[in-house]
């Protein structure tokens, strides 16, 4: 049988701190210590804590791993200086969409980001962008559209109320387009599943802190919990698997 492997990260807010950096190097090392085969890393935002180039510099270094990394950005990234840090690219202030084709499916990487706001929002540019190009598409291959911000509420009320909004239009969206498999998505800083227009909606946990449910007593954002991650196993029946890793104690440096 043959199967697509997305190893999924968001939310590693580098700052340039010890202890960003090592739990960033857990998740990095963790990717690069393994047998493989992975398709793709995707990184779903907030890649940097403050948008500095000396942040993106950084996230660049830690990125260069034997697999296709995809990144977007995050409330607290920054369009130009993403551009210009992650993917070369002129510090140009639009919104910025990707289409990432690997042999086994097309990645459509979505800017949910509002600059000067935590909440997040398909424009109306982004949302034609996504019908059109989905079209183009077809059905050929399985495709995945990405994004920061989940565009549901997730019962953690520290989050829900800076998550995606404007959700009907994106599921108007996707009613047109069958060959979208699954929706993946970071910004909660918690390993999350459900379901967003009959499509799986899968949320990576954070790499910086975990922020828990309001029932289980701990703090809004807890920065003890081991960093983690999401593996996404997709097959040739378009079945799809996730499976959540928490990496214990951040590895040292090498």
């Amino acid at each position: 049988m043959t199967t697509t492997v997305i190893a999924h990260v968001s939310d590693l807010h580098l700052d340039l701190s010890e202890r960003a950096t090592q739990r960033a190097l857990t998740v990095v090392n963790h990717l690069r210590d393994m047998p493989g085969p992975i398709d793709a890393v995707l990184v779903t935002g907030d890649i940097a804590d403050h948008a500095t180039a000396d942040e993106y510099a950084q996230a660049r270094k830690l990125f260069d791993l034997p697999y296709p990394v995809l990144v977007l950005p995050g409330n607290h990234d920054r369009r130009g200086p993403f551009r210009a840090g992650l993917l070369d690219a002129a510090p140009e202030d639009g919104e910025l969409n990707q289409v990432v084709r690997t042999p086994g499916a097309v990645f459509l990487l979505c800017d949910s980001t509002i600059p000067g706001s935590d909440e997040g929002l398909l424009g109306d540019p982004t949302l034609r962008w996504l019908d059109e190009t989905l079209t183009a598409a077809g059905g050929e291959l399985p495709v995945f559209v990405c994004f920061h911000h989940p565009p549901v509420d997730l019962h953690t009320p520290y989050v829900d109320r800076v998550r995606q909004f404007g959700e009907e239009r994106l599921a108007a969206v996707l009613e047109r387009h069958p060959q979208v498999v699954a929706l993946l998505c970071g910004h909660a800083h918690v390993a999350a599943a459900t379901t967003f227009a009959g499509r799986p909606l899968l949320v990576a946990p954070g790499v910086a802190s975990t922020v828990p449910l309001p029932f289980e007593g701990r703090p809004a954002v807890d920065y003890e919990l081991a960093p983690a991650l999401a593996f996404h196993v997709l097959d040739d029946r378009r079945r799809l698997v996730t499976h959540y890793r928490a990496l214990g104690q951040p590895h040292p440096e090498r």
